[in-house]
């Protein structure tokens, strides 16, 4: 999985985190605090990668919801459009201007990515090292760290303004930061049924990773 669209997923999956059960005993108060409370939302997002050198690439913004355990919706909006839903069993991929959907299952979407760390998959204390930061720009801070040396990602920081998280801090392993800003965040509110089911468009070629 491409590190941009890993921290897509990874952020969704962090909204769409599964049971209080599966996060670590020594999860940060704020991350607990979040998968106890907030069980659905929705919510604008920006996002942009910056360059080991500085030099910016075109930001992107769009809009999210997600439901627990495991339903989410990435949507990005612009400058162009691409669609990520997951519906807790399978996740999908629409690209419009390829006219094509990526069919993954979840645990094989986020087996490789930071998703992993919240998405309840296995054991967290074995896949990551989760650890609380200073406090920095007005935001609570904890950085996730792969115990893998060949993860593709150095670590994850993830910023939480009260119990909802406000930004994440993505840094791979050829020095380039995505950064994520998450803006206008309602939490707990009433979804319709079929927020998270998606039918590949008339005409559009779905290819189903194995």
């Amino acid at each position: 999985m491409k590190i941009k669209q890993a921290a897509r997923v990874f952020l969704a999956a962090l909204l769409a985190a599964g049971p209080l059960s599966a996060w670590p005993a020594d999860a940060p108060a704020q991350l607990r605090d979040f998968a106890a409370k907030v069980n659905s939302g929705t919510g604008q997002f920006t996002q942009q990668t910056i360059g080991a050198k500085g030099e910016g690439k075109r930001p992107q913004s769009g809009e999210f919801s997600f439901k627990r355990p495991g339903q989410f919706k990435w949507a990005v909006k612009k400058p162009y459009e691409q669609l990520i839903v997951s519906d807790g069993k399978l996740v999908y991929q629409y690209d419009p201007d390829l006219a094509q959907v990526t069919e993954r299952k979840v645990d094989q979407s986020i087996g490789a990515s930071p998703a992993a760390i919240l998405f309840g998959s296995g054991s967290l204390d074995e896949a990551f090292s989760i650890a609380a930061l200073p406090g920095k720009d007005g935001l609570d801070w904890l950085r996730a760290t792969p115990r893998s040396a060949d993860a593709g990602f150095t670590h994850v920081d993830i910023g939480f303004q009260g119990n909802l998280p406000a930004r994440l801090e993505l840094l791979d392993s050829f020095g380039q930061t995505t950064r994520i800003e998450l803006s206008h965040i309602a939490a707990n509110p009433d979804l319709a049924s079929g927020e998270f089911r998606f039918v590949p468009p008339k005409g559009v070629d779905v290819v189903k990773m194995q």
